[in-house]
């Protein structure tokens, strides 16, 4: 008993967010480590299959830009395949990042310094394919971007702005831009501090232009801490519009299965769920292979694993939602098609999804499985693909069974689509391990400000703080 009450009184009256006793210094070494040195094989073997996965999107991608989508499986009715699932399926990965850096950041949640800078880099990378999976779904892009955007012409046509697809194109770009301003406003410091540890002159000139003139003044960081202020408080709103215009694609239809007021809040409960669990996915993997366990600690995973259980069941709560709704509705429309969805021809889809999405994540009841680091690797991994399916489901369920029997058709994804679909994940991983290789994974400078400050001993060495 009096062990017992002596560990009670010797645990941190706040958490920890850095073990290991690292100091100021030793952040700033571990962290700046994997820029300094030559790239591990492990970076390597990931960089080269990323590439050769990319180099087969492309090709694919280049022959369906001559000879058009007809490649593809779509038909009629099934217009929308692979194309908008892999559209939607990124954009909701896109959104954890910056809920975890504008959303945490407000509220004062310090658990997010660890996490914050691989989760943003995620975010823009994820929109950055989203955006190439939503060009590709336009056939030959030439074309259909003559169309797209609202630009003075002698043909007295403009875009249809009362169309969501439109809307598509003003919240996805602002979305992206404000993420890549706050992700880079971010950077500022922890490229000064790399920018100060550079021997190689060409090195230290391109750091020294992306740092912006940083110097760590009083006024730097005044002018810093109001510029993230601003920009945190500029993305909020977007984490929850964007992926709210990306349901309106559906909602506002006449499509059954589409066409309900769940889809706002739904998908974005659905974006946040997907995209935690790619965070998880990634961050296992650049603790791993980068030694970043003193400052990715199994506390910050368990946390980002319990927001996985709880978004997963409000996603779970969606769906029976979604069969009630087509109940009540009265509509023999609907209640056909949510049918259809679990017991149709795409019933194995359907049962991915709910499998994926609702049974796996309650795992992480059980704090032991939450902190299990092979567990949540696959966890993850089920969630991501229970995510793809549920596109795919939502789109392909309620398009192949049209009005009239003599309408229904069935859709089957070629091999030209998934090898598109292969390429923009190599496209994906690419610029991650790029980032991983040449920028700070870790917020040096927001990391230093959860842990103890630093003493006189500290600066010869002596002393070590959590």
């Amino acid at each position: 008993m009096a062990t017992t009450a002596k560990n009670e009184l010797e645990k941190p009256l706040v958490p920890v967010y850095v073990t290991g006793g690292r100091t100021f210094a030793e952040v700033s070494e571990d962290v700046s480590r994997p820029l300094e040195t030559f790239p591990t094989a492990t970076w390597w073997v990931c960089f080269i299959i990323a590439t050769l996965a990319f180099a087969v999107g492309a090709t694919l991608l280049l022959q369906t830009f001559k000879q058009g989508v007809g490649l593809w499986g779509l038909n009629q009715p099934v217009g929308w395949g692979d194309d908008v699932t892999t559209f939607v399926f990124w954009v909701g990965i896109g959104h954890a990042g910056t809920l975890i850096s504008a959303i945490l950041f407000l509220f004062r949640q310090k658990w997010r310094t660890g996490i914050n800078r691989s989760a943003e880099a995620m975010t823009i990378f994820a929109v950055m394919t989203a955006g190439v999976a939503i060009m590709t779904h336009t056939g030959r892009v030439w074309l259909a971007a003559f169309w797209l955007f609202p630009y003075p012409n002698q043909r007295q046509l403009w875009p249809n702005f009362r169309s969501p697809l439109e809307w598509d194109v003003f919240a996805v770009s602002t979305y992206f831009t404000i993420s890549l301003i706050f992700w880079y406003t971010g950077l500022i410091p922890d490229i000064a501090t790399v920018r100060d540890r550079a021997k190689n002159k060409i090195r230290k000139v391109a750091l020294t232009i992306a740092s912006l003139g940083w110097r760590g003044s009083n006024k730097n960081w005044l002018h810093y801490e109001q510029a993230y202020l601003i920009f945190a408080g500029l993305s909020t709103p977007l984490v929850l519009s964007v992926h709210s215009v990306v349901s309106f694609d559906f909602a506002v239809s006449q499509v059954p299965g589409w066409h309900t007021t769940i889809f706002p809040p739904y998908f974005v409960a659905g974006a946040i769920f997907s995209g935690f669990a790619m965070v998880v996915t990634l961050l296992v993997m650049a603790r791993e292979a980068f030694n970043l366990k003193h400052y990715i600690t199994m506390d910050h995973l368990e946390l980002m694993n319990k927001i996985i259980m709880t978004t997963g069941m409000l996603v779970g709560y969606a769906y029976a939602v979604e069969f009630f709704i087509a109940w009540y509705s009265g509509s023999a429309f609907e209640k056909f098609t949510f049918i259809n969805r679990a017991f149709g021809p795409y019933w194995w889809a359907y049962w991915i999804m709910v499998s994926c999405n609702v049974f796996v994540p309650q795992l992480f009841w059980i704090k032991k499985f939450r902190r299990s680091i092979p567990l949540m690797f696959v966890v993850s991994l089920y969630v991501n693909i229970g995510m793809y399916f549920e596109r795919f489901v939502i789109i392909v369920t309620s398009l192949h069974r049209d009005f009239l029997p003599s309408s229904w058709g069935t859709y089957v994804p070629t091999a030209v689509e998934w090898g598109i679909f292969t390429g923009l994940m190599g496209f994906f991983f690419i610029f991650f391990l790029l980032f991983c290789r040449f920028l700070p994974a870790i917020a040096m400078g927001e990391v230093k400000s959860v842990m103890d400050q630093p003493t006189k001993k500290d600066a010869k060495g002596g002393a070590h703080h959590a």
